[in-house]
C-alpha cells in the first residue's frame, strides 16, 4: 500500500498549456461539487488543509495538480452538478474537463466519487459512461459511508453499480473522511495501478 509521506500542490490552472509536463503518472479524482473530493483528498494525504474544502459547493473552478513523494501525482478535477452555478460556466468545466482527459498521456485512471446515501445522479451517470469511452472507468468511492448503517452499504453498493452501469470486476470503495475508514483499500488499489507501470 501506498504510504503519502509528501504531498505539494505544483499547479492550479484551467489551461492545458499550463498543465505540469507530462513525466509522472497521473490518477485523477472526478465527482458532484459537494460529494466530499477535498474531505477524501486531505484524508489520503492525512494533510487537513492540503484541498480546501469549500463551504459553496460548485467553487473548484480550476484543475489542481499534487505531486505525491515526488513519484506521481494526484489530479483534482473541478466538481460538476451543481445547480448554482450558470450554465455557460459549467460547460467551460467540462470542457476543462474534457481536454485534461483527452490530452494526457500518463492518465491511468479517473477515481469517481458518488456519495454512498443516494442514487447516482444524471451528471453521475454521464460521467461515468464519459470515463467508460475513454476506457478510464472501472473504480468508484462511495463517500459519507458514515451516514447509512452498515446493515445498508451492500445495498447501496448494488444500487450504485446498477445505476452505472458496472462490471462485477469494477471496484466500489465506501469511504468516510469523517471516520476515516476506507482509505486504506483506497490507497492499495491506487497502489496497484502505479505499480503496474513500475514507477
Amino acid at each position: 500500500m501506498i504510504e503519502i509521506k509528501k504531498a505539494e500542490i505544483v499547479a492550479v490552472t484551467g489551461r492545458k498549456d499550463q498543465y505540469p509536463s507530462e513525466d509522472m503518472y497521473e490518477l485523477a479524482f472526478a465527482g458532484r461539487s459537494n460529494v466530499g473530493k477535498s474531505s477524501l483528498l486531505n484524508l489520503l494525504t492525512n494533510r487537513k488543509k492540503l484541498a480546501k474544502v469549500s463551504g459553496s459547493p460548485g467553487k473548484t473552478r480550476t484543475i489542481n495538480f499534487y505531486e505525491i513523494n515526488g513519484e506521481f501525482r494526484i489530479v483534482d478535477l473541478p466538481g460538476y452538478g451543481y445547480a448554482k452555478v450558470s450554465k455557460s460556466l459549467s460547460n467551460s468545466w467540462g470542457d476543462m474537463i474534457d481536454e485534461y482527459l483527452t490530452s494526457r498521456s500518463k492518465l491511468l485512471k479517473v477515481i469517481q466519487l458518488v456519495d454512498i446515501r443516494h442514487e447516482p445522479s444524471k451528471q453521475d451517470v454521464q460521467m461515468y459512461e464519459y470515463l467508460k469511452h475513454y476506457n478510464l472507468d472501472g473504480i468508484v468511492v462511495a463517500t459519507k459511508s458514515d451516514k447509512i448503517s452498515r446493515n445498508h452499504i451492500k445495498k447501496h453498493e448494488a444500487m450504485i453499480r446498477k445505476s452505472l452501469g458496472m462490471s462485477a470486476e469494477d471496484i466500489i470503495i465506501p469511504i468516510s473522511s469523517l471516520k476515516k475508514t476506507g482509505q486504506d483499500k483506497l490507497l492499495e488499489v491506487m497502489d496497484d495501478l502505479l505499480s503496474s507501470k513500475e514507477i
